[in-house]
């Protein structure tokens, strides 16, 4: 790789002040004091429920080493971005992070059928069960961990097989995710083509597990809790369908598009159920308020810039050109890859820095106890993204900028 030059951009933070949580964040992680608000408190559970007694599925032979179970190492590879704003995060408690890696392969493979056997290394490479324990340490039980875990592996079914180089293409795209769409927001159709629909719900691996874990999910919600994620993957969907116009006309956006739509593809309908994970609702009127919403959308993009830092050099090994933050700003601003990266590396130091200032000013001006706790959650759900993202050496490894 020919060497970049000086990069022009100000010096990285120091590796001491890349770890420190502002002021502003330790004051909502520590949570409000006085009677009856120690359930508020984040934090590992003492002792976890133990998971009943069921016969575990034949681990077949993982990535990291035969007949061992990716779920029951702990992978303590990866070593952090140089530079990136981040926390680091208590070790997910592995005895919940075997049972949700037990029960979500139950799910996956005998349950739904979301992915063929050929990708059985994958899905287990995805870490999964280590993912979602280490982003819902409040989770009362395993049940509400599955909540978060089943979700994600629908998720990443469709974006798999409709959208990546599973099967998934741009042309045709919008058709397919409407009707993947109507397995989380039922069709209301006439008695005579409402069989056809519930048919077609059952065609594919991505409609099983959204229509299957849509189902599990609205049995621990609320409705309004329901209807918020059915809208955050509404924007979703929406992302995916401009990366696919994108694509199919071989546009690169300019930087400020490239935010808008990733604004909408990423990961906002993760931590945006945070509470229902944590076994309470925060109010549909207090969800809404704008302030709220900003908070949620910028903890939203800064964890979905963090995947496109990990992922850079997976991407560039993969078939055609994928866009990410680093590729757009290399192209739209006539920089080097390196010099690329860490600009990017600085938006979203920029995003979490934001993130963090408007979830202090919100909590002070209105210290609900659901608010408060909502918060700390979507919080705690960023810095375990981030501790998935750099540990998964499995997916992940860094380009040599340093």
């Amino acid at each position: 790789m020919p060497d970049p030059g000086p990069s022009s951009l100000q010096p990285s933070p120091s590796a001491a002040e890349v770890g420190r949580p502002s002021p502003a964040l330790e004051r909502i992680l520590g949570g409000p004091s006085g009677l009856g608000t120690a359930s508020l408190h984040l934090g590992r559970p003492a002792a976890p429920p133990t998971p009943p007694e069921t016969t575990a599925l034949p681990d077949p032979p993982g990535p990291e080493s035969p007949g061992q179970d990716v779920e029951d190492v702990e992978d303590v590879g990866g070593r952090p971005i140089p530079g990136l704003y981040h926390h680091p995060v208590p070790r997910p408690d592995p005895a919940r992070v075997a049972e949700v890696g037990r029960r979500i392969r139950t799910w996956a493979v005998d349950e739904v059928q979301a992915f063929p056997p050929e990708w059985q290394d994958q899905f287990d490479g995805f870490s999964v069960g280590r993912y979602m324990v280490a982003c819902h340490p409040d989770a009362p039980t395993v049940d509400h961990l599955m909540i978060a875990t089943r979700l994600m592996v629908a998720e990443n079914a469709v974006d798999d097989c409709y959208c990546e180089d599973h099967g998934g293409s741009p042309v045709g795209l919008g058709g397919r995710l409407l009707l993947a769409h109507t397995a989380l927001d039922p069709l209301h159709t006439t008695k005579d083509y409402e069989p056809q629909w519930a048919e077609s719900l059952r065609s594919d691996g991505p409609r099983r597990a959204y229509r299957s874990a849509m189902e599990y999910f609205c049995r621990q919600s609320t409705p309004s809790q329901a209807d918020r994620y059915r809208h955050d993957m509404a924007r979703l969907h929406l992302g995916y369908l401009a990366e696919a116009a994108w694509a199919e006309t071989d546009h690169v956006p300019e930087v400020w598009e490239y935010l808008a739509m990733r604004q909408f593809n990423n990961f906002r309908p993760c931590p945006t159920i945070t509470d229902t994970v944590g076994g309470y609702e925060l109010p549909a009127d207090l969800h809404a308020q704008p302030a709220m919403q900003r908070v949620i959308a910028l903890a939203g993009n800064a964890t979905t810039i963090v995947n496109d830092l990990y992922s850079y050099t997976k991407e560039l090994k993969s078939p055609g050109r994928h866009l990410n933050l680093p590729v757009v700003i290399a192209e739209r601003e006539r920089v080097s890859d390196r010099d690329a990266y860490l600009k990017a590396v600085e938006v979203h130091n920029d995003l979490m820095h934001d993130f963090e200032a408007e979830a202090a000013a919100l909590a002070a001006a209105c210290p609900v106890p659901s608010v408060l706790r909502f918060l700390r959650g979507v919080a705690v759900w960023v810095d375990g993204n981030h501790y998935w993202h750099q540990t998964n050496t499995y997916r992940y490894s860094l380009p040599d900028f340093w």
